[in-house]
């Protein structure tokens, strides 16, 4: 998916309102130059009539020797007007338009291909339609320490040390990414389950900042959040945002589903769930969904249809250890 239509035409126009700018610039800079310098109006003037007439009579005579002279005649008109310009202090290239991006000179493309500026736009997009922007900016890989899980105790359920553990989450999280943006993709979702403080939220948003930055468009939403604005879709027929935002929602690559669970439990955000999840399977849409409810607590609050298609398709990852906000403060005392 990445960009939306109207998302690519937000960048389109927002490179047209760079260019008028740059124009009106421009012009105002001409006329200050005009003001100052009466003779480089002059200038232009005669260089535009001189392009003008040498253009004619090279239509009616193509053979005529005229290029030679046409060249001198410009050089010497340019270089007039530059010495011009330098003696009354202005640049050489003061009346020259100046674009943001020299490159593509706002036009958003090079060469057939997107400019470096416009690829920028785009992910600054991205990360503005996923919600946690902000947040990405310190929770990300770079910032992961695996130093953080203790190796000290081995839960029964999986038989390894918190730290183990989460060297083997954090290498599905790197497949995952992998899988994500190969040309042939491959299609999975994944479901991190664990007490509250444990780092699965963390792990989600070091997993939505790599697809960002690889133009994956990624949206971010709690629980309570999603299920209220699939609720203002359902039941306010006239709230077009929010049937935008659903629309989004269905269709973005990576849909994360945070602290799922934590939600008002009834029948509409069950069948509202089953939808959200049933038409991104249908579509190869992926999916992650954090919770601190285990599978046995996710049966008994939702229906026999979603948790079938939980097991089914989502690849489930126990984080578990101490709370990693408490273990941070410990740390930074240490470091201090």
């Amino acid at each position: 998916m990445s960009l939306t239509n109207m998302q690519y035409d937000e960048i389109i126009r927002s490179y047209n309102r760079r260019q008028l700018q740059s124009k009106r610039e421009q012009n105002r800079r001409i006329a200050d130059v005009y003001q100052r310098i009466p003779r480089i109006k002059e200038i232009n003037e005669e260089i535009a009539g001189l392009s003008l007439e040498t253009t004619k009579q090279l239509l009616l005579n193509p053979s005529h020797a005229l290029i030679p002279d046409y060249k001198s005649a410009m050089t010497k008109l340019h270089d007039e007007k530059e010495a011009l310009l330098l003696e009354y202090g202005f640049p050489g290239d003061y009346m020259n338009i100046r674009c943001f991006c020299p490159d593509c000179q706002d036009t958003g493309y090079r060469e057939n291909k997107k400019c470096h500026c416009f690829k920028l736009a785009e992910i600054d997009i991205l990360y503005n339609q996923s919600n946690i922007k902000n947040i990405l900016e310190y929770e990300n890989f770079s910032n992961f320490s695996y130093e953080l899980f203790r190796d000290d105790y081995t839960d029964f359920v999986t038989g390894m040390t918190p730290a183990v553990n989460i060297h083997k989450v954090a290498e599905i999280c790197h497949r995952f990414i992998d899988d994500f943006t190969k040309t042939e993709k491959k299609y999975s979702n994944l479901l991190f389950f664990g007490e509250t403080g444990v780092g699965k939220t963390f792990l989600t948003n070091c997993i939505a900042k790599e697809l960002i930055e690889q133009y994956q468009s990624v949206i971010y939403l709690s629980a309570i959040r999603l299920f209220n604005i699939l609720s203002d879709a359902e039941f306010e027929h006239n709230n077009i945002d929010a049937k935008n935002q659903v629309s989004q929602i269905l269709n973005c690559d990576l849909l994360i589903i945070d602290d799922l669970g934590t939600e008002l439990s009834n029948s509409f955000t069950n069948s509202a769930l089953f939808n959200c999840l049933n038409e991104r399977l249908i579509t190869k849409h992926s999916t992650i969904i954090s919770t601190n409810l285990i599978f046995t607590e996710l049966m008994d609050r939702y229906s026999e249809r979603i948790t079938s298609r939980l097991a089914k398709e989502f690849t489930f990852l126990k984080v578990y250890g101490d709370d990693l906000r408490h273990n941070k403060k410990v740390k930074n005392r240490h470091l201090n």
